[in-house]
């Protein structure tokens, strides 16, 4: 795995300028060109790797890190069966899913960790540069989360890349604000998760915005009672980010602070 990094930056970067076009082209909603919005996005990816970075000077901080080391160690459920690769990688991809899923509803209910997550949502626009804008500290926090997963699943390291580069892709995708026809949406949407389909997590309204959680597959949402098919304002009119905003999240100071504003 030691072309790992380069390998899943080539494919974020080239997804990436990929949807950034489509876009521009086939857009869902029509947007004003904010470009300091999209500078502040990607100063949010800047201050992110950083600070993963900085932790991985102490830790192993970094999922594919954990799993390498968990195989050395022979830690966790994985390394004490012996499976077909594919099985291994169907059953690590299915159970990194919930979990993530999971994590992303605890954010939304936990308050401390609403108050972080909330600059996801504190965008006041919905493109491809919404799936890069996070919190450095629900950062970690995440990262440190699926480190625990590896450790106790032990899967192996191959199968954790295949699961952070479908992840993040996935994230790149249904963030991304571009046209689907309705038929191909819902073909999509019975697998994995459409920009319909998360756009609505991205209401301003709460009933909305506490549904449709998940980033990859969209099987998670049905199964457990929290899935929205439809917005009741529309896809064209629904307001998108938080009700008390303005343009203030462009910024990329204020956006940092937000954890700690009382709203």
């Amino acid at each position: 795995m030691q072309n790992e990094a380069t390998l899943r930056l080539a494919i974020f970067v080239g997804l990436f300028v990929v949807l950034a076009v489509i876009e521009r082209f086939a857009p869902r909603r029509t947007r004003p060109n904010h470009a300091r919005r999209w500078l502040t996005n990607w100063l949010f990816v800047i201050v992110d790797t950083i600070t993963l970075k900085a932790l991985a000077l102490f830790l192993p901080f970094a999922a594919v890190l954990a799993a390498a080391d968990a195989s050395t160690r022979g830690w966790g459920l994985l390394n004490m069966t012996e499976l077909p690769r594919w099985l291994e990688l169907i059953i690590v991809v299915l159970l990194l899913d919930l979990a993530i899923w999971l994590q992303h509803v605890l954010s939304h209910k936990i308050p401390a960790l609403w108050r972080i997550h909330r600059v996801h949502h504190s965008d006041i626009e919905f493109d491809v540069t919404t799936a890069i804008r996070f919190h450095p500290v629900e950062i970690a926090l995440s990262m440190a989360f699926k480190i625990g997963l590896v450790y106790l699943l032990g899967p192996a390291a191959w199968t954790v890349v295949v699961f952070e580069i479908l992840l993040n892709g996935s994230s790149m995708f249904n963030h991304a604000n571009i046209k689907l026809p309705q038929g191909f949406d819902r073909a999509v949407r019975a697998v994995l998760v459409t920009p319909d389909m998360h756009r609505i997590h991205h209401s301003v309204h709460r009933h909305e915005h506490d549904t449709n959680f998940g980033f990859a597959l969209s099987w998670w949402d049905r199964l457990f009672g929290t899935y929205t098919q439809s917005p009741k304002d529309g896809h064209e009119k629904m307001k998108i980010g938080l009700h008390w905003q303005d343009l203030r999240p462009t910024r990329l100071l204020w956006s940092m602070a937000v954890p700690f504003f009382r709203k």
